[in-house]
């Protein structure tokens, strides 16, 4: 045993995630001080830089409006799209319970444990049942957390633009703050819920750890289902007003962007909302409860579970506890330890965020590695015992942390305007928008190399390691810091959105090149939450497949038998398949968006000249109707796949498809983030004019700069709607064939059975 007893840990757990929701609680009572309603106060706030803005009151009543439209908007779109899920969800968890429960024909009896065949463990029936629970707790789990993402971002964005106006550290801290709020929130939502749900099914369980754990992964499922959907029909909205919006206002109309006279203008502030952050937080919620199933699954059938030393079973919880703690010290280095005064300092800043958790995160594995595992212990590989050492799983844990940091950093490189990659994107739109296409087509295909190189290595160390729970644990370090992560993440759209208001509410030019530098840096913080999340959903996903294939009964999966490579070729295709779905959907919305946008600036008298106001409404509907519709192809391709192929074909080639779409899923996933991020990024560059090369480019309206817009809007789809969904379709389908890999071990392959 390790030197923490159960009591220890079932103290230790809850307590974390205490302290990370009261944190989040704090950040939110200090974020809600800025006040949005006019009033003599404000006045004497305002520091002696700020001489204009005369009718200040005018200015803040008019930012709060904006901002109560937009949150509206989003909020009105999330309940529309979580009763469609609600249905799905029954649906679904329905189709769960009727395929575990048929494994043994609903039968109640006691039967022997699946790895330990001496044992009697709980009925396949109350698998079916708890599998069902657990994916309903992680799918409401999932939409809370990407509803309160929302929330918090359309309270904070006015206030970040509110505070601008005293300067840009002000604001800096004010959506910073806002972001952490999303990311505790999170982080101890996740852990809080994982927690509670395994000593609950342990009262009935008891001493069957394996059953326990795992109907537990039924979580994962329910948190990445949801996650699918949220991203894919948030990103759809996101882009179809983003896209109408940029082509006829910027480049027809000659108008700037977030100008109030473009009736896509709050569709597209709304579509940060509910792409960006709530997309973004069942994602990454998704990603953190599947990497702890998968932990979880592969020890219950170790030493740790066939023992019962539940300090070694809840190491993964432990990790995530730390990563609460850690998180919290690293964010008061952004917010209270170091204060930021120029433009110049955001983005080093928010990069320091990175390095910070990850160094004092290492320190932490360390820790509860020597504290809560025994010093030798063995794990389960594939039908043999593989002896380890904690210090093993401190290095397992560690990789996956530093490859997490190696990811983001070359993210960083290859997307911000800081460096030569989108300087380079930004030079070829001299020549026009062909030249900026091809240039950053090529810069996503090449950031693809240090990304892989460090999944890589990570995979190879924890495995050689820890076989399949190293893995595991590598995937669960490099979201260990998911509350930076988070913060980091969610500070981009509520810049992004401070911008537009700035420029909806007509504040002065020196406030909206303060947004503007806020925005700039939150387009690579994005980038790089993004690279995190298709990284650790490659380790996740991999993880899961080990404890798929030891769960189907398969000893080794050979690529060279035919069934499994017909399964790898079809399964490398499916991402292909899947982004043209999401890709199409975006630019027919868009279609429909820009001959909306165009029909009212022919048809209503006035609103060039800005006399009267455009119809939003109308261009909300069409974003909300498109992307319901739309996300309904694209999820059935993903959540369909497994069970049909399971079904059909059997567990090999369900093996097959896993790894095929595993391998060729992340690399269209990263260069598409990577390409469309550089892009939007080299238009922010020439539109910035902060060094003599980008001024040869600009100003806004020039050629250069319409060619690289048209580069923008390409990007667009590729980096906020296919990029970040595949990561989720990796992760969902493995997911999916472990919970339901008893019933394809059982029934599956019905095609190869009749020939």
């Amino acid at each position: 045993m390790g030197l923490m007893s159960e009591t220890v840990v079932q103290t230790v757990i809850p307590a974390a995630a205490a302290v990370g929701i009261m944190f989040a609680l704090l950040q939110w009572f200090l974020v809600s001080k800025v006040s949005v309603s006019g009033g003599s106060r404000e006045k004497e706030n305002l520091m002696g830089d700020e001489e204009e803005d005369a009718d200040d009151d005018a200015v803040v009543l008019k930012c709060a409006e904006i901002q109560s439209a937009i949150s509206v908007g989003a909020t009105s779109f999330l309940f529309t799209e979580y009763k469609y899920l609600g249905i799905f969800t029954v649906v679904f968890g329905a189709i769960i319970f009727l395929f575990l429960g048929s494994v043994k024909g609903f039968s109640t009896e006691s039967e022997p444990c699946t790895y330990s065949k001496d044992i009697l463990c709980k009925p396949a029936l109350a698998n079916a049942a708890f599998s069902t629970i657990a994916f309903l707790l992680g799918a409401v789990t999932s939409v809370l957390s990407g509803f309160l993402g929302m929330k918090i971002a359309t309270f904070a964005n006015a206030r970040t633009t509110l505070e601008a106006r005293k300067g840009v550290g002000r604001a800096f801290i004010t959506a910073f703050r806002s972001g952490a709020v999303m990311g505790f929130l999170l982080a101890a939502n996740g852990l809080l819920v994982l927690y509670i749900s395994i000593n609950v099914f342990r009262l009935y369980y008891g001493d069957d750890w394996e059953g326990l754990y795992e109907s537990i992964t039924g979580y994962g499922l329910g948190g990445s289902s949801m996650a699918l959907f949220g991203r894919v029909g948030g990103g759809i909205y996101t882009k179809a007003a983003d896209v109408g919006a940029d082509l006829v206002g910027k480049v027809e109309r000659n108008i700037p962007e977030d100008d109030p006279r473009n009736p896509a203008v709050i569709a597209d502030n709304v579509g940060d909302n509910v792409g960006d952050i709530a997309g973004m937080g069942s994602d990454l919620f998704g990603s953190y409860a599947e990497s702890s199933c998968a932990a979880l699954f592969v020890a219950s059938i170790s030493s740790f579970g066939i023992s019962h030393d539940f300090a070694g079973m809840s190491y993964p919880l432990i990790i995530s506890s730390m990563g609460i703690v850690v998180c919290l010290i690293t964010t008061l280095f952004a917010t209270d330890f170091f204060e930021i005064k120029t433009v110049k300092e955001i983005e080093p800043s928010l990069k320091r965020q990175l390095l910070i958790s990850t160094i004092l995160m290492t320190i932490g594995i360390a820790i509860v590695s020597f504290v809560a595992l025994p010093s030798q212990f063995t794990l389960f590989n594939f039908g043999s015992e593989k002896i380890v050492k904690n210090w093993h799983l401190f290095f397992c844990v560690s990789i996956g942390l530093w490859a997490g940091l190696a990811i983001g950093y070359s993210t960083e490189y290859y997307t911000s305007n800081a460096y030569s990659p989108v300087q380079d994107v930004a030079d070829s739109c001299r020549t026009g928008a062909a030249t900026n296409v091809i240039f950053g087509l090529a810069l996503g295909y090449k950031s693809v190399i240090v990304p892989i190189f460090a999944i890589a290595v990570a995979i190879f160390v924890s495995f050689s390691l820890a076989a399949m729970y190293g893995i595991a644990v590598a995937a669960l370090g490099m979201l260990s810091t998911i509350a930076t992560g988070l913060a980091i993440d969610a500070y981009g759209p509520i810049s992004d959105n401070a911008g537009g208001i700035a420029e909806m509410a007509g504040m002065s030019h020196r406030i909206r090149e303060r947004t503007d530098a806020l925005d700039a840096a939150g387009n690579t913080t994005a980038a790089i939450g993004k690279g995190f999340a298709i990284g650790s959903a490659a380790l996740v996903s991999l993880a899961l497949f080990g404890a798929f294939v030891s769960r189907a009964g398969l000893k080794s999966v050979d690529a060279l038998t035919p069934k499994v490579f017909i399964g790898l070729i079809v399964g490398a295709m499916l991402p292909y398949w899947f982004s043209a779905m999401t890709m199409k959907s975006v630019g027919s919305a868009a279609l429909k968006m820009v001959e909306e946008v165009r029909r009212q600036f022919n048809t209503i008298p006035g609103l060039m000249e800005g006399r009267t106001k455009p119809d939003y409404a109308t261009c909300v509907k069409i974003s909300t109707d498109a992307s319901l519709k739309e996300m309904i192809p694209p999820g059935a391709l993903v959540i369909l796949t497994p069970l049909i192929i399971g079904t059909f074909f059997g567990v090999e080639t369900l093996a097959g498809v896993l790894a095929g779409s595993l391998v060729s899923g992340v690399q269209v996933a990263i260069s598409a983030s990577n390409t469309g991020g550089a892009w939007d990024n080299a238009k922010k560059y020439i539109e910035a004019g902060a060094s003599e090369h980008a001024r040869s480019l600009g100003p806004k309206g020039s050629d250069p700069h319409k060619a690289a817009v048209i580069g923008d809007t390409i990007g667009d789809p590729l980096k906020d709607t296919s990029g970040p969904s595949l990561n989720i379709l990796i992760k969902l389908m493995a997911v999916e064939s472990l919970v339901f890999a008893p019933f394809f071990a059982t029934h599956g392959g019905l095609l190869f059975k009749w020939l």
